[in-house]
């Protein structure tokens, strides 16, 4: 168990957090929460050792092993197989077959098992980074946005992938619904104080904000009642009659401890402006096709209809073609084939991938969003710039010395600047925290034109998009409905199905080899908790035993201090049983986990001997 106790971390007159105080104990999955910039990635860095508190300790049991995701790029090997390989124990570097479960789980191809690391994207190449730490099966997992770079096939596996960890987890991420399916706890970082509980991030938000509403309303009543004591000292201290008792309350006001006003924590706050249009149908896709070659097409035939009111996602594996579809949408790039219609009126915000990258760093945000629309006063300039989180000063920072989430919101400022009818956003989440992606969702949702919205966020799929486009291994396709239709018409299942097909047809001698690898491996695992298990199930029995034989001879004496002391006898072996109940039912379910899992690793094994 790791004991973090009292650690505080200050950059500066800058506090992140003071007083931090928690255990992490064995298979919890802690998820972090907290606003960008409030100390979460601080917070793993001093648990790895990287840095140190100001004051506090950090206690890690002697060969506990952490593993963390790599975000810089340092590859020794000339294949991914061989990459990923070499972190394995040298007994088990020829396990192709491991290897390649996490890689497909993570989105990569057989195809892809022979090729340099350095012939992927940067997101790729952080998905290597991550398939070696979960190779490597440390105790801990400290994973810092492990979902950036996946799409929602690879999310939806890695999500299954740390429920069924035999180890500890500790996640960042700003995806909420991806931190609800993995947490046991929730622990996060506000107004500088650390607070862990147990169950989700929405479990989390409600204590806090009811927390939160108790102490302003204790301070406003304390605040009354200090202003009702210094009236009465005020008025009847120069009065004999009354001067004892404005003697003693005035006491009494020194003695009390001021309670500060909470200070407001700013949230984003996006109004996305709505450019007026006769038309009920805003664009039209119509046998739209696209490729960089006419021979490779990314999408063909497809035809789709964007109205007022609708909002569209567009779905599907990383490197398929939905950025290259958000680019046609927005003009930048021309169809190959087929026609996009625009009514006359569309007006278009685009937020693309890249875009952050057209931000002049020598420009201010203030000047930035001034820059998108000239004719904005700067009082609404300040306006929109407040709205972003860029106050006073704030807005007057240079581009390049602000962080990705900063210059992600910029970039949102801009777009608000002037009116539009259709907003095309790429991955427009990304640099945000769980909060600014709440107020974001709630604004898309009230805008009055149409959206469309590439997103790996199954919860803002599930709560925005009415119709989607879905791109699969033939190409793309139009699907007219929300989500859970798609998951129950269509769903993920061939895609998915993909990342479990790893692996070549084994031989006899390596089944038998790797089979009995595993067993070994199940063995070591399991048979500890199988043998306490064991002994509470014996040691159940034997108090039963004991409380048998007791409550016959109960029911035969007749001696009263010898049933006094029968009956207390009785009663701590029954707080016996129920503790060892209590240990029983928490012992049980991860034995029953723990044997589903190397279950299911023998049958991907039996499955590969019997093709």
């Amino acid at each position: 168990m790791i004991q973090v106790q009292s650690i505080s971390k200050e950059y500066g007159d800058r506090t992140l957090f003071r007083d931090a105080t928690f255990s992490i104990n064995p298979r919890e999955r802690i998820c972090l929460v907290g606003r960008n910039g409030s100390g979460k990635s601080t917070l793993f860095k001093l648990m790895l050792g990287e840095e140190l508190p100001d004051s506090g300790s950090i206690s890690i049991p002697k060969g506990y092993t952490i593993g963390s995701l790599k975000q810089h790029l340092e590859f020794t090997q000339n294949t991914v197989l061989k990459e990923c390989l070499q972190v394995l124990p040298k007994d088990q570097q020829f396990d192709d077959y491991r290897v390649e479960k996490i890689l497909f789980g993570l989105g990569f191809g057989a195809d892809d098992m022979g090729r340099h690391p350095s012939e992927f994207s940067g997101g790729y190449q952080i998905r290597i980074n991550l398939g070696k730490v979960l190779l490597q099966e440390p105790q801990l997992l400290l994973l810092d946005e492990p979902t950036n770079y996946l799409d929602i096939v690879s999310m939806r596996w890695l999500k299954k992938f740390l429920v069924q960890f035999p180890g500890e987890v500790m996640l960042i991420s700003h995806d909420r619904d991806f931190l609800d399916g993995v947490a046991t706890h929730t622990m996060g970082i506000s107004r500088q104080r650390l607070r862990k509980v147990a169950g989700k991030c929405r479990d989390y938000y409600e204590i806090v904000s009811a927390d939160e509403e108790i102490y302003e309303q204790t301070r406003i009543n304390q605040e009354k009642k200090m202003q009702h004591m210094t009236e009465f000292v005020d008025k009847f201290r120069a009065k004999a009659s009354k001067a004892a008792q404005a003697q003693s309350r005035l006491k009494a006001l020194e003695k009390m401890e001021v309670m500060d006003k909470l200070a407001s924590e700013s949230d984003i706050n996006l109004r996305f402006q709505f450019s007026d249009m006769p038309g009920k149908v805003i664009m039209q896709g119509l046998d739209l096709g696209f490729g960089y070659t006419k021979d490779n097409l990314l999408f063909k035939n497809l035809e789709f209809s964007i109205s007022k009111g609708d909002r569209l996602g567009i779905i599907g594996k990383n490197g398929k073609g939905k950025s290259t579809l958000m680019n046609v949408m927005a003009g930048e790039l021309n169809p190959v084939n087929g026609e996009l219609k625009k009514h006359n009126s569309t007006v278009i915000g685009h937020f693309g991938q890249t875009n952050i990258e057209r931000l002049d760093p020598k420009m201010t945000p203030e000047s930035e969003v001034q820059s998108a629309n000239p004719d904005l006063s700067m009082t609404l300039v300040r306006g929109i710039c407040g709205a972003m989180m860029f106050e006073g000063d704030s807005a007057k920072k240079s581009i390049r010395v602000l962080s990705g989430g900063e210059k992600s919101r910029v970039m949102l400022g801009k777009l608000i600047a002037n009116k539009t009818n259709l907003l095309l956003l790429d991955e427009p989440t990304n640099h945000l925290d769980v909060e600014s992606i709440d107020s974001m969702t709630d604004s898309l949702r009230n805008f009055e034109g149409a959206v469309v919205i590439v997103t790996h966020s199954e919860m803002i799929l599930r709560k925005l998009c009415n119709k989607f486009v879905v791109f699969h291994q033939e190409g793309a396709e139009f699907f007219n409905g929300n989500y859970d239709d798609f998951l129950e018409k269509i769903g993920w299942g061939e895609e998915e199905s993909k990342t479990k097909s790893a692996g070549a047809k084994l031989s006899q001698k390596d089944y038998k080899h790797l089979r009995a690898q595993l067993m070994n491996e199940r063995a070591k695992d399991i048979n500890p908790l199988k043998s306490k298990v064991e002994q509470l199930e014996n040691l159940i029995d034997d108090l039963e035993a004991k409380v048998e034989d007791l409550t016959d001879e109960l029911e035969v004496t007749t001696e009263s201090e010898k049933m006094v002391d029968l009956s207390t006898r009785i009663g701590a072996f029954n707080d016996d049983i129920e503790l060892a109940f209590s240990k029983l039912e928490e012992l049980v379910p991860e034995l029953d986990e723990k044997n589903a899992v190397y279950d299911e690793k023998i049958q991907d094994l039996e499955s590969r001997f019997l093709r």
